[in-house]
Parts: structure tokens; C-alpha cells; sequence
């Protein structure tokens, strides 16, 4: 169920992503953004990308790339879109876990998520779940769209 994005895969999503970045309630995306600029950025300057097939549906994605470079290259980074129609059976924890298992077959040694918006309470609960800390709070660091300026969490697991 969850295998190597393609080009169609991620077309046939970019619906569900244009909906997030639009929304402005979780990513720190342009909501303008076009197909092709998200496909780049969540499939050309990552490491991988996935998909979560079911019935010829995607109904989540994730990336995965390094965090830093050079002395930090040890930590990566993912990022996770689930289509609305799929939220709450699990697929985001099916994503995170697999992403942890693809991270520590390229040799991570922790994950690091940069911006958790705080208000995303569904996510923050599911990484804690799942062995993530918030490490860090950075003030007013998101403006969301219906809540105004709101933190965000920077969010660890060593793997």
C-alpha cells in the first residue's frame, strides 16, 4: 500500500495538497503554489517521496530528506499530507512509521519535524504517540488563517 510516488500519484493528489496549503492551517506553503512547484518541492529536492495507495486512490503522501547537511546530515525531515476523505484510519501512523524505517535504511539517526503548528492537535498527539518530543516552542511563528498568529513545535525522536 505504500510504495515510491510517481508523477500521476502526485497529480492525482495535488487536489488534497491544494486544499492544506490553501487552508493555511498547517503547512508553510504558498497557497499558490502551482502542480508543478509542489511536485519539485515535495518529490525533486527531497530524498524520496511515498504514497499510500488503496483501491488505485492516494490518500496520503509523505517526504523524506536530510534536515542538515554535513555534521547534521545524521537527522532527517519528513513532511505528510492525508486526503480529508482518510483522516482518522490510521494512515498518517502507517506514513510515520514507515518513513522511520526508509529513514534508518539510509542511515538517519533521528527525525526532526521543524514546524508542528500547535493547533494541529491531531498531529501533535499522533508524533508523541509515536515517541516524538517537542524540544522547542517558537513563538507566533505561523499565521493561520482563522486563528491568527500561533506557535509552532519543533518535534524529535532519536530512531
Amino acid at each position: 500500500m505504500i510504495r515510491e510516488i510517481t508523477r500521476p500519484d502526485f497529480a492525482s493528489f495535488w487536489p488534497t495538497f491544494s486544499a492544506i496549503i490553501q487552508a493555511q492551517e498547517t503547512y508553510a506553503l504558498d497557497p499558490d503554489m502551482t502542480q508543478q512547484d509542489a511536485f519539485s518541492l515535495w518529490c525533486g529536492s527531497t530524498l524520496n517521496a511515498y504514497a499510500y495507495v488503496e483501491n488505485d486512490a492516494v490518500l496520503g503522501i509523505y517526504y523524506i530528506k536530510p534536515n542538515g547537511m554535513g555534521p547534521s546530515q545524521h537527522i532527517c525531515n519528513c513532511g505528510y499530507m492525508v486526503a480529508s476523505e482518510a483522516r482518522g484510519k490510521g494512515i498518517a501512523r502507517l506514513l510515520c512509521q514507515h518513513s522511520q524505517d526508509m529513514a534508518l535504511e539510509r542511515g538517519f539517526k533521528a527525525m526532526q519535524f521543524n514546524s508542528v503548528v500547535s493547533t494541529n492537535e491531531v498531529a501533535v498527539t499522533l508524533w508523541q504517540k509515536l515517541g516524538f518530543s517537542i524540544v522547542g516552542t517558537v513563538p507566533k511563528a505561523y499565521k493561520h488563517a482563522r486563528l491568527g498568529l500561533v506557535d509552532s513545535y519543533v518535534m524529535y525522536k532519536w530512531l
